[in-house]
């Protein structure tokens, strides 16, 4: 059959109804559930299910593995960078990192990026497609397996822009916090928004409890329009006021990610700026020293340039932070080794 279900973009109701349908008791279901979650990439490994079963599982379903095509690990401190295939012939990628608080995975909610931002390689091919559920998720669980290690935190903010494909970012967020799943706690998952105003207001009322990032990498509208295009429909000021009602609707502090690209965003007027706008917002802001990308003329400040601004924030009373440098001897740039895997295929 060509339109066999994937089951690992089922819920656990839904796949017990489906279950149901086929003439098999629910509990059935539940055992099968519990096997997508270990990493099964086969019916036949699923020990404690009958042959029958299997038969019948395989007639009508399918289980979609992502097909691993390079994994770099870097030397200074573990983090795993991963390049998956999909079924497709695209690719994605994932990244593994090790905080003293326990496993960070960053995930790709789409193959591609539409958003056009200019310091990302994620965006270099535009949009390919949106991933399912599954395809989401199965980033998270192959890694488990691969790295033998429990994931405590997620973060939606590997390729693609996750408010792009709400609809299964929000099926993937309950398959996360499934208690027979992955039993992820609300709040130790993170998604990140370029700046998609009307989602923002649906993720407050749909996931109050989900951590929310915003890429804001400006402190006004003439940088942002040069090197954000999504500012061009919702400036600014626009961004703003949809964080304090998301504030306001939830209680919950909103990080602002603040890519420091050398000679752009990255002066003392530009923290001063940036103070002024946040000042009586619950937030904080992350400061990023931008990793490079060949195929764009922005570089990055330097690390130490970042801690200045960053005294210069904190002065102004804005909390920051500046963001670890995990796996500088690798490709630890969004979309840097999709973009190796898509320029191979073009030449």
């Amino acid at each position: 059959m060509s339109d066999k279900i994937n089951l690992k973009d089922m819920t656990l109701k839904e796949m017990e109804a489906f279950f149901e349908t086929i003439g098999e008791k629910k509990f059935r279901a539940r055992q099968v559930y519990k096997w997508l979650y270990r990493g099964v990439c086969s019916f036949d490994e699923m020990t404690d299910i009958s042959k029958e079963l299997r038969e019948k599982l395989q007639n009508y379903t399918v289980i979609e593995n992502l097909r691993l095509i390079e994994v770099q690990t870097s030397k200074t401190d573990g983090t795993k960078k991963y390049l998956f295939g999909l079924k497709d012939g695209n690719s994605i990628e994932s990244v593994f990192m090790k905080y003293k608080h326990g496993n960070s995975v960053c995930i790709s909610s789409q193959a591609g990026c539409r958003m056009g931002c200019k310091f990302c390689a994620s965006t270099i091919g535009g949009l390919c497609r949106n991933l399912t559920p599954g395809e989401i998720l199965d980033q998270i669980v192959f890694i488990e397996k691969n790295t033998g290690e429990k994931v405590s935190n997620i973060v939606v903010m590997g390729t693609g822009e996750p408010f792009d494909n709400y609809e299964n970012l929000s099926k993937f967020i309950h398959l996360a916090n499934s208690k027979e799943g992955l039993n992820m706690g609300m709040r130790s998952i993170t998604v990140s928004t370029c700046g998609i105003v009307p989602k923002i207001a649906d993720f407050a009322k749909d996931f109050p409890q989900v951590n929310l990032a915003v890429s804001l990498h400006a402190s006004n509208d003439k940088i942002r329009n040069g090197t954000m295009p999504i500012n061009h429909k919702y400036n600014i000021e626009t961004l703003l006021k949809a964080c304090r009602d998301y504030v306001k609707e939830t209680g919950r502090r909103i990080t602002f990610e603040y890519a420091l690209v050398s000679g752009v965003n990255d002066q003392p007027m530009h923290a001063e700026e940036l103070a002024a706008r946040l000042r009586g917002l619950l937030c904080h802001v992350n400061l990023i020293p931008l990793n490079n990308v060949t195929e764009s003329d922005l570089k990055g400040a330097s690390r130490s340039q970042a801690e200045e601004f960053k005294r210069r924030l904190e002065k102004l009373g804005i909390t920051t932070t500046v963001r670890r440098e995990l796996g500088s001897d690798i490709d630890a740039a969004c979309g840097q080794l999709r973009l190796k895997e898509y320029e191979n295929l073009e030449n």
